[in-house]
């Protein structure tokens, strides 16, 4: 037996209808698409995409511009990637800055870049894990990786970015935030180039720099 009243059913469903379009309209947002290409954002006082793109684009100029990765005879230089160290006070992934340079790099002709060697370790660990199937019954062994086929680096690219904070006044402060990079000849321990990119911010005492 249905005990609600008929003349209740349209109030109950008058509510559920509004309790709906309230909930809708505070699931509503303002979200929009970047234009990554011309982001006319204002700038922050923090590192962001823009800055580590136009670090990576002057660094890799001055590179290229040096001469230093131009090898005699023609060919391309197999360039390692070593420890690129965070000394601001953001936590950051360094990659932001060298992997738009790598592809810079590889892009221009000059080299190659190893990803079986690192400061860390094997940045591509199944190059290494895949001779272990060497001797495998399961495996055709003519497939498999031979040894001694791997190329070793001729050149390490490494390098340190820092923070600096100044305060300007009572009410403002600066960032200054230095990318430095070196390129080392791994047979020598000599350096061919160095670069360095600076990169200043001002702003008020409130915004954060972290």
């Amino acid at each position: 037996m249905n005990n609600t009243h008929p003349q209740k059913r349209p109030i109950f469903k008058g509510l559920a209808a509004i309790a709906l379009l309230v909930g809708l309209s505070g699931c509503q947002t303002t979200t929009s698409n970047i234009d990554m290409n011309n982001d006319q954002r204002g700038a922050v006082m923090g590192l962001d995409y823009r800055d580590f793109g136009g670090a990576a684009s002057a660094m890799v100029d001055d590179l290229l511009a040096s001469g230093a990765l131009d090898k005699p005879g023609g060919g391309r230089y197999v360039l390692a990637i070593s420890r690129v160290i965070n000394d601001t006070m953001q936590k950051i992934d360094t990659d932001q800055l060298i992997k738009q340079m790598r592809v810079a790099l590889l892009r221009s002709g000059k080299v190659v870049v190893t990803t079986a060697v690192g400061a860390n370790g094997p940045e591509d660990r199944l190059a290494m894990d895949a001779r272990e199937l060497r001797n495998s019954a399961e495996f055709n062994q003519q497939t498999v990786a031979a040894k001694g086929q791997m190329i070793a680096p001729e050149y390490s690219l490494s390098g340190k970015i820092l923070q600096k904070n100044v305060r300007d006044s009572k009410s403002k402060q600066s960032a200054i935030y230095s990318f430095q990079l070196s390129l080392t000849d791994i047979n020598t321990g000599l350096a061919f180039w160095e670069g360095e990119e600076i990169l200043g911010k001002s702003g008020s005492n409130k915004s954060v720099a972290w």
